[in-house]
């Protein structure tokens, strides 16, 4: 009897890895933003707090709801789908099992052959069978929506958390230095984890991601400081 080889793939974990980076990511620059057009305001630390915290909670409920939103509607698509494709089973199912058997050829599969195959799947789960080669959903896609909003809130509050910590420790003359670069540093380091995880190229997934952290945060604090100005 052979010996199985079994292999562990970095897909399996797309689905939480891009609602949590998203979310980390997110969390971590919107409120190092904020924080920072507060402060270029010629805010108080007690005011600057309040915003971020605000901002903190506001936003992991955005995310989350969101997240829940979006991709919720992605599985009522693939439900629907679904349940066209089991009628479709049920009431023509020779034709079913010449589509499938054709999608096999075109990956270059001899004909007679396909057909088998296309058989022995459709008699263990037809569905199944053509949930994966006609319209591309397995395990790996499915989309779920409840670990998405979840995910992608918790990882919202632990990144907004971050240049929060910083407020309440820096000195007050150098709150936006210290903001500022300690936030692009968590960015850096979340880009560096999420490539390793998963599988990505690091060094082109930190700079990616501090590139665009530094831009929102200076644009963000310009337009506070103008506004900070005017008023």
């Amino acid at each position: 009897m052979s010996r199985l080889h079994t292999e562990r793939h970095l897909v399996s974990r797309v689905g939480w890895l891009r609602a949590a980076v998203l979310g980390a990511n997110d969390g971590i620059v919107s409120t190092a933003s904020l924080i920072l057009g507060v402060a270029a305001a010629s805010a108080a630390r007690a005011d600057i707090v309040v915003a971020g915290i605000a901002g903190l909670v506001a936003g992991a409920m955005s995310m989350a709801a969101g997240e829940y939103v979006s991709v919720s509607s992605q599985s009522d698509t693939e439900q629907a789908d679904l349940a066209r494709e089991s009628a479709e089973l049920a009431s023509q199912p020779e034709l079913e099992r010449e589509e499938l058997a054709h999608f096999y050829v075109k990956r270059g599969v001899e004909i007679t052959l396909a057909r088998q195959v296309a058989d022995q799947l459709m008699a263990k789960d037809a569905l199944a069978a053509h949930a994966r080669d006609e319209l591309g959903i397995s395990d790996f896609s499915t989309a779920r929506p409840i670990q998405a909003a979840l995910t992608s809130a918790a990882t919202f509050s632990v990144g907004a958390a971050m240049p929060l910590i910083l407020v309440l420790f820096a000195p007050a003359k150098s709150l936006t230095i210290m903001v500022s670069l300690g936030s692009l540093i968590f960015l850096g380091v979340l880009g560096a984890v999420g490539a390793r995880v998963g599988g990505a190229n690091i060094m082109r997934a930190t700079l990616r991601v501090t590139f665009w952290g530094a831009f929102a945060m200076a644009l963000t604090a310009g337009i506070g400081a103008l506004v900070g100005k005017a008023v």
